[in-house]
């Protein structure tokens, strides 16, 4: 491992390790929906992140959601978001987590929320909750992820000063529209800003883009990780309708409007979640494996995100494990997704697992759904993954 590997490792490690780095879900759980059809007997394994899309999931009325997370962090969230939908009123949840602040957050949360807390989120939420309750400084730009936004937000509104632009692009009528404000006034000036950030590894690592999953993007990009971020930002703004897309809007704005946001912060959703569907909702602190491993039932819809970039160089040992713990708890016709920052995930095919005691490549068991994947990936509101893989698992 040389020198520069070894210092880009130690730098994600920091960050991860030590900090909450999402503090919203990067991933279109619209298409998630139409890709696992989800069902009544459903057991769903999801990354936590920031738990938006297991709720959403919840939605669906599955029979358990199971959202997994080697950050406590991360589940720290979305247990309080879990004890927020539990205890509060619509409008006091919606100002919380839809616009970032509630104005005091701190006794509200020592009343109703923090004895519906487990012990670690407890403590975590004992030193952090002043992180909704601060008179400028929204939620959404707190984390790792929340801070890269932060600066972002400062260099759009005090030094390309293109604020009023990217107002008028999210309220766009038209994608005629959207392209010609995009085209005229913000595209060419975020390119020298996109270059000077994203070539460094503390950035990286405070949006959550380990060294393995950069370097399968700039193979893609022949190493130009810039023109890949503003490919990814021309895709979502001129391709695609802003009207709905909360994603950017939370990321350019700091907060959620009522007409623009997740599904688990729609009035009537929030009201379905309260009566019930919340408690299909767990939170686990382990790896997938770990969690697999010590789980009794079958899982039969996995939802990786894109970690398997993270152990798809030097750990790919791990990968293997992980894939292995997948195939053993593996309800019949069970479907796994997953996204990448590269344009395949040909890795994963490669991978070897034991089934009924012969060794088998994951190639031969996983039945891709190409097509499929495919439409929905073009419809991508985040658009920031290079592909998006549908596969059942056959054994």
């Amino acid at each position: 491992m040389s020198i520069f590997d070894w210092m880009s490792r130690r730098i994600f490690n920091t960050v991860h390790r030590n900090n909450l780095v999402y503090n919203t879900c990067w991933e279109d759980p619209r298409l998630d929906r139409e890709a696992l059809e989800i069902g009544p007997s459903d057991a769903i394994l999801v990354i936590t992140s920031a738990g938006c899309n297991a709720l959403d999931y919840a939605l669906c009325g599955p029979a358990h959601v199971y959202a997994v997370d080697m950050n406590p962090r991360q589940n720290a969230l979305l247990d309080l978001k879990r004890a927020g939908i539990r205890s509060l009123e619509f409008d006091d949840f919606f100002r919380m987590f839809g616009e970032g602040r509630l104005p005091g957050a701190k006794r509200i949360y020592e009343q109703k929320l923090r004895a519906l807390l487990p012990e670690w989120s407890r403590g975590f939420w004992d030193a952090k909750i002043k992180w909704f309750d601060h008179p400028t400084r929204s939620f959404y730009f707190r984390g790792t992820s929340g801070l890269f936004a932060r600066l972002a937000k400062l260099y759009t509104d005090r030094v390309i000063k293109v604020r009023p632009h990217l107002e008028a692009l999210l309220e766009a009528g038209s994608l005629d529209e959207q392209r010609a404000i995009y085209e005229r006034h913000v595209r060419d000036n975020f390119s020298g800003f996109l270059k000077f950030l994203l070539n460094r590894d503390t950035t990286m690592s405070m949006l959550g883009v380990p060294l393995a999953q950069r370097r399968q993007i700039e193979a893609t990009y022949s190493g130009d990780l810039a023109r890949f971020i503003q490919d990814c930002i021309e895709g979502a703004f001129v391709k695609l309708p802003m009207k709905d897309n909360y994603f950017w809007r939370l990321y350019i704005n700091g907060r959620y409007t009522r007409a623009c946001c997740p599904e688990y912060l729609v009035a009537d959703n929030f009201e379905r979640l309260k009566e019930g569907l919340v408690d299909r909702v767990s939170t686990h602190t382990a790896s997938v494996q770990a969690f697999l491993e010590g789980h009794q039932g079958s899982i039969s819809r996995y939802v990786l995100l894109d970690h398997m970039d993270w152990l798809s160089d030097h750990f790919f040992p791990l990968l293997e494990s992980e894939w292995q713990a997948i195939v053993n708890r593996a309800a019949p016709n069970a479907r796994a997704i997953w996204r990448s920052g590269g344009f395949n995930t040909d890795f994963v095919q490669e991978v070897r697992v034991n089934v009924d005691g012969r060794t088998r490549r994951t190639k031969e068991l996983l039945h891709f759904h190409t097509d499929l994947a495919k439409r929905l990936h073009e419809r991508d509101r985040v658009h920031t993954y290079g592909s998006f893989a549908i596969a059942d698992i056959k054994l």
